[in-house]
């Protein structure tokens, strides 16, 4: 499975940015997908993922001002970010779960479940 970021970019606090990601070579049908975002003081964290049903969670810190969303018939996955602040700033992974058996919530929270990502697309916020 290959995974492609794009989207990211620098940005005034309180502005916009929509993050994509198109997966190509899945074997399964059923697959969980998310975004995670690091800088180099932090670890990897969980922002949102969705499985194949449209299920979705958030971290706390970002909900109600991103939204994760998918387009299957393009195997697109994007992440619609509004009200940005200089803590969004950090490096965005796209990853995937592939076959999905799990909920999201509990994905989301680690790393170490995820088997494919993304080289990563990076968001800058200004004050």
């Amino acid at each position: 499975v290959q995974l492609l970021e794009s989207g990211g970019g620098s940005v005034q606090s309180g502005g916009s940015l929509r993050l994509s990601c198109a997966a190509s070579g899945y074997t399964y049908s059923r697959n969980c997908m998310g975004w995670f975002r690091q800088t180099p003081e932090k670890e990897r964290e969980g922002v949102a993922a969705i499985d194949s049903n449209g299920r979705t969670t958030y971290a706390d810190s970002v909900k109600g001002r991103f939204t994760i969303s998918q387009d299957n018939a393009k195997n697109t996955l994007y992440l619609q970010m509004n009200s940005l602040i200089p803590e969004d700033t950090a490096m965005y992974y796209c990853a995937t779960v592939t076959p999905c058996r799990a909920k999201v919530e509990a994905i989301l929270e680690t790393t170490a479940m995820w088997d494919y990502w993304g080289q990563g697309t990076q968001v800058t916020i200004s004050s």
